[in-house]
């Protein structure tokens, strides 16, 4: 890599994208970053100028030699690039709308990343995502992908699996989230609380919590209960369960292990006009009304309210320990390499890993939780499934990964919901409507 590194993030319109910049700036003594290229497409060309200019005004603020670019060209941003970072919504926020209204009006789950939602979310992404690693083989063969975009899974396993960009990470705040909660269980500060994790992005385990040399797992079952990640609503588990499954579970696996609850909640909120992506799309038009301030030059503390915070450190911490070969554990998402037995050698797993100028090395953890195997082993077959159907855009795949989704689980539904979906995204799904 040259002296000064070149990062390109693509979706560089995002409302994140100020909490990226701040963890650069935060860390250019050990990692110099010269030149960052924000990316979008014309859809969020207003967006992208907005953060392009908050970002600018940060790095002045700063006072650190960063150039800050913003272009729709792609090509021209890739060129000769170090890190590429993916943080796309491809059909915006309205898109997100529907996949979780359709599903509801039908009574299941609409959901951003999981079920039918997640689907079509992938679905729409991956053909995307495979033009970037085109350019990307071609224009900047050596750079490091960093995903962050949601599936991070299934997006990072259509990457290894379809194109030859091996130098790719999936990366999602979760882990993150989880390590900062188990280290105030632990009453440790988070540097001192090291935390294994093993099983599939939003469906992975804490099977490890070690603070100051000792094993604290058995302690932090006995205290697992009502802590909640963000905006995952703390629904109080029961910790006899905790206990028996014998790992901390992810919040997301609240959508499995308390269905009825969640969706009960989730319908009730269709039905008064209030889903997740409403409130979202609610935050980001605030946030963007801030990021016009010309007066503002820090990231705002409002985008914590958006999930996804520690995103910065996540993204940051991960390039930075690539960068200077530091060795140190993170949860990413990477080729299993045998790690989680109950998964292929070559599928991609969540995990932690120790993190060199080579990339992410995966760290034994041993069997998952045997009430857990069966669990992550159909969610990667979905994950498998969407990945196929993206890809080729055949409707008998799609329709296969609706019905192996447990939280689909209706062959009924899953054909009437699979049209309606299709339909609403026609503009972004041309691979279903190609002519005979």
């Amino acid at each position: 890599m040259s002296e000064g590194i070149k990062i390109v993030t693509i979706g560089g319109g995002s409302s994140y994208t100020p909490e990226l910049i701040e963890g650069f700036i935060k860390r250019i003594d050990e990692l110099p970053v010269r030149e960052i290229w924000l990316v979008d497409c014309e859809d969020g060309k207003e967006k992208l100028e907005i953060v392009g200019s908050l970002a600018r005004r940060m790095v002045k603020k700063a006072g650190v030699p960063i150039t800050i670019h913003t272009t729709l060209d792609r090509r021209e941003a890739l060129k000769d690039a170090d890190f590429v970072t993916t943080q796309m919504r491809v059909g915006l926020l309205d898109a997100r709308i529907k996949d979780e209204r359709i599903p509801l009006s039908h009574g299941m789950f609409g959901q951003e990343t999981n079920g039918a939602g997640g689907l079509f979310k992938a679905l729409r992404t991956i053909p995307v995502m495979m033009e970037i690693c085109k350019d990307i083989e071609e224009l900047c063969p050596d750079a490091w992908l960093i995903n962050f975009t949601n599936p991070a899974g299934i997006v990072t396993e259509a990457v290894n699996r379809y194109t030859n960009v091996k130098r790719v990470i999936g990366l999602c705040n979760v882990p993150f989230d989880m390590h900062m909660a188990l280290a105030k269980i632990v009453d440790m500060p988070p540097e001192k609380v090291r935390i294994t994790i093993a099983g599939l992005n939003h469906m992975s385990y804490v099977t490890g919590v070690y603070a100051d040399g000792k094993d604290m797992t058995e302690y932090v079952l006995s205290k697992w209960g009502t802590q909640s990640v963000n905006n995952i609503k703390g629904t109080e588990w029961s910790n006899a369960f905790i206990r028996e499954l014998g790992a901390v579970p992810s919040p997301y696996h609240r959508y499995y292990y308390m269905e009825k609850e969640y969706l009960e909640e989730a319908i009730e909120k269709y039905e008064e006009n209030g889903t997740r992506a409403e409130t979202v799309q609610k935050l980001e038009s605030e946030l963007f009304e801030l990021y016009k301030d010309e007066s503002l030059d820090v990231k705002p503390e409002q985008l914590e309210k958006r999930g996804g915070a520690y995103y910065s450190d996540a993204a940051c911490n991960l390039i930075s320990s690539i960068y200077n070969d530091k060795g140190d554990v993170q949860v990413v998402n990477t080729v299993n390499k045998g790690v989680v037995q109950e998964l292929e050698y070559d599928e991609v797993a969540e995990l932690s890993c120790m993190i060199t100028k080579s990339g992410p090395v995966p760290i034994a953890v041993g069997k998952l939780p045997k009430h857990a195997k069966g669990l992550v082993q159909q969610i990667k077959s979905f994950e498998i499934a969407a990945c196929e159907a993206a890809i080729t855009g055949d409707y008998d795949k799609a329709l296969a990964a609706m019905i192996i989704n447990p939280l689909v689980a209706s062959q009924r539904y899953s054909i009437t919901v699979l049209d309606e979906l299709l339909e609403a995204h026609k503009e972004y799904l041309p691979q279903f409507f190609k002519e005979d």
